[in-house]
Formats: C-alpha cells, structure tokens, sequence
C-alpha cells in the first residue's frame, strides 16, 4: 500500500507559479511510476506529468508531458524526501482543475492522493 498526500494547491492569478508536492508513505524508489493528472467537473481525469524510474538510482527518470503543459510545467523528485514536485509555471486559466499524485507500483497497481484544488483567476 502507498498513501500521497498532496499540497501547494491554491489561487493565482495568471501567468504565475505553484509547486505542487506529493510526499509517499513509503521509499519512491518501490515505485514504478510517479505522476500528476487533473480532472475538472464533468471530464475524464487526465495525465499532466509522470516520471518512471529508470534505473539509474538517481532523482533523475524518464518524464512525460501533456502537449498543453510541454515548456511550462517541470516534474521532479526527491527519493530521500520520498516526495515528486510539480512547478507549474505560467498559469492560465484552463489549468484550474483538481490536482492529483498518482503512484503506479512494479506491479501494476495505481494509488491516488485526494487532490488539490489549482484555481488560475484574475
């Protein structure tokens, strides 16, 4: 079992910045996959960002980006944090939607976090 707990959700206006984190209950190396997807009322969840290890033993592995997040939107993680970071720059407004971590073990099996709300407003 793997519990995420996010945060660093919020209000911004556009053309700012948030970080968001999601810390894991146990070690991230375990983890195949880490990833942020988003869903707004109505529409399917959707993949913002994941990175799989690729077994180098470093902080470093393979990303994946959304088209409408390329350039804008940096994945990362922190294996002795046990945490995976979303900066997302240049806000706009249709990227408010509710933010949610994604763990994806060797296994096959996903795990969510309960999500943080990212509301882009002037």
């Amino acid at each position: 079992q793997v519990q995420l707990v996010e945060s660093g959700g919020g209000l911004v206006q556009p053309g700012g910045s948030l970080r968001l984190l999601c810390v894991a209950s146990r070690s991230i190396w375990t983890i195949y996959t880490m990833g942020w997807y988003r869903q707004i009322p109505g529409k399917e969840r959707e993949l913002v960002a994941s990175i799989t290890a690729d077994g180098g033993g470093t902080n470093t592995g393979v990303t994946n980006y959304a088209d409408s997040v390329q350039s804008r939107f940096v994945i990362s993680r922190d294996h002795a944090k046990n945490t995976v970071y979303l900066q997302m720059n240049s806000l706009k407004v249709e990227d408010t939607a509710v933010y949610y971590c994604n763990a994806r073990t060797y296994s096959d099996v996903d795990y969510w976090g309960q999500g943080t709300q990212v509301t882009v407003s002037s």
